[in-house]
């Protein structure tokens, strides 16, 4: 286990480096700053040069590879960093120098226990991506498709895990100082962003993700996942199809392939709401390098590290939310906010809907490029302090999502209106899914799995409660204590009250004789 100074003096490093950067002044000034924390950012920052603008992007690239994933997930939290430094750790590339490819050879024929000639015919010295936790080659198998290797870097799995243990430190500590950090729940954000990179750190779990959003997307027109090759897949090494085609973010190329743009964008809008909603499995790292565009206009999706999941109750609550958004219904998003308990009940649904309209009306029949869905994030988290809304760490990589999806949108089709792209999909959902026949499905299949229980739930019963009959049952048996679980009896200390009593004594009676005592 990890001594307490050992977390300090990692906490202090980290913490000069954000101040070389600036990174620190907004926590310095927020009211809500517990006084300890502030005391250790003064500590931290004590002698550095700060830059007259913040720079949390470059802070996080410094600190290493942990904290660059630790900076993408502070980028959902406005709420919890500010909006300045959200906005500015949205722009964190996770890159880094490329490990030498002797190391990554080595790392490959180690994981399968096999020579590389055995695997691939070729496979090109230079990484066409170098990440925080892995690194991409392309190469040639020996039966000769072309792949991409996905390759861990060496190492990076006990780095990890060190830093982390260090954030679960800092984070228990921060929630129980109470007040607005309690509130803010950093040791649950902590705990998802455990769970998120330690999936990324077993290529096994990214490769079945990307199976099982294949098998979701199937029957979606024009969007397809890379298909796995298993026989060159295990926890550090991770062998995929090789995709040819032009990354969504180079319009230019997209433009002079003859690409339909507001179709493209539109198109994604609609993949990630397919994901979201009706699977309630989501691709959660859509940003710019992860799509690309094949010549048939396909939108090919990579990089599965990072997948959300959300459950059928919480879909039902997120599509009334979104439909009521688009059509004004604020009424009815209060009232899902109260029932799903994310307002607690001793607010007032009425004063919370006037909130929602306050975030919601301005947006309404607007283009992204004048108000958008991060405007309204950001608007919602400015109300969820006056409300006492805790934060919904399993909602916390959908809004991420959404800003990446809609940063992409925009970029292809400036003129898109997110709302009047979600509201069609959105209602013939809910139609689907809330209207009576789905009511009535529901209610069947629930009462047909109650009954078929009932057969086991008395045999369960009958085995808590058996019959009477045959050998008596003992009678109740002393509660004796054993040997080895007696309590200590804690040791007389008169001999210890009785010279404190002297010393006592002795002082007072040589404070009179010196006149200090009347």
């Amino acid at each position: 286990m990890t001594r307490p100074s050992t977390h300090i003096l990692r906490l202090l490093g980290w913490g000069r480096t954000l101040a070389r950067h600036g990174a620190l002044r907004g926590i310095e000034r927020d009211p809500n700053t517990p006084q300890p924390v502030r005391r250790l950012v003064r500590i931290a920052r004590f002698g550095t040069r700060q830059p007259a603008v913040p720079d949390y992007a470059s802070a996080f690239r410094a600190i290493g590879p942990a904290a660059i994933k630790l900076g993408q997930t502070l980028a959902t939290r406005p709420d919890l960093v500010g909006e300045e430094a959200a906005r500015n750790l949205l722009s964190l590339q996770d890159s880094l120098p490329p490990v030498p490819f002797d190391q990554i050879a080595a790392q490959i024929e180690s994981s399968f226990q096999r020579p590389l000639s055995d695997l691939f015919a070729h496979i090109d010295p230079d990484p066409v991506g170098a990440a925080s936790i892995a690194q991409v080659h392309k190469g040639v198998t020996t039966d000769g498709r072309v792949v991409a290797i996905k390759v861990l870097r060496p190492g990076i799995r006990e780095k990890f895990a060190r830093d982390i243990a260090t954030y679960e430190w800092a984070a228990a500590h921060l929630e129980a100082l109470g007040g607005e950090a309690t509130r803010l729940r950093p040791q649950l954000t902590i705990a998802n962003f455990k769970r998120w990179t330690n999936r990324e750190l077993d290529l096994r779990r990214e490769a079945a993700s990307a199976s099982e959003l294949a098998e979701f997307m199937r029957a979606i027109p024009d969007y397809r996942v890379p298909d796995i090759d298993w026989d060159r897949t295990c926890g550090k090494v991770m062998t995929i199809e090789w995709i040819d085609g032009v990354k969504i973010s180079n319009i230019e190329a997209l433009k002079a392939a003859g690409h339909d743009l507001p179709d493209l964008a539109r198109r994604l809008v609609l993949a990630f709401l397919t994901q979201a909603i009706s699977a309630g499995f989501f691709h959660a790292d859509m940003h710019q390098g992860n799509l690309f565009v094949k010549a048939d206009g396909t939108i090919v999706a990579i990089d599965f590290g990072i997948m959300g999941r959300i459950d059928r109750r919480a879909r039902q609550w997120l599509a009334e939310i979104l439909y009521g958004l688009t059509t004004g219904n604020y009424r009815r998003v209060a009232e899902i906010h109260f029932e799903a308990q994310y307002v607690p009940s001793y607010h007032s649904v009425e004063e919370f809907a006037t909130a929602l309209r306050a975030v919601g009306e301005p947006m309404r029949g607007k283009p992204v490029s004048e108000l958008s869905v991060g405007a309204m994030l950001d608007g919602l988290f400015a109300i969820t302090r006056d409300f006492d809304m805790q934060t919904q760490p399993h909602l916390l990589l959908l809004q991420k999502t959404m800003v990446m999806v809609e940063g992409i949108a925009t970029q292809l089709d400036p003129e898109i209106n997110m709302w009047d792209v979600s509201a069609p999909f959105v209602r013939s959902w809910i139609r689907d899914e809330l209207g009576p026949e789905a009511a009535i499905a529901d209610r069947i299949k629930e009462d047909t799995e109650t009954l078929l229980r009932v057969p086991a739930l008395i045999r369960r019963l009958e085995e808590m409660y058996p019959p009477k009959g045959g050998a008596p049952e003992p009678p109740p048996l002393p509660d004796i204590e054993l040997l080895w679980e007696r309590r200590r009896v804690p040791q007389r200390r008169w001999p210890g009250y009785v010279l404190a009593a002297g010393a006592g004594a002795a002082a007072v009676w040589a404070a009179m004789a010196l006149g200090w005592i009347a």
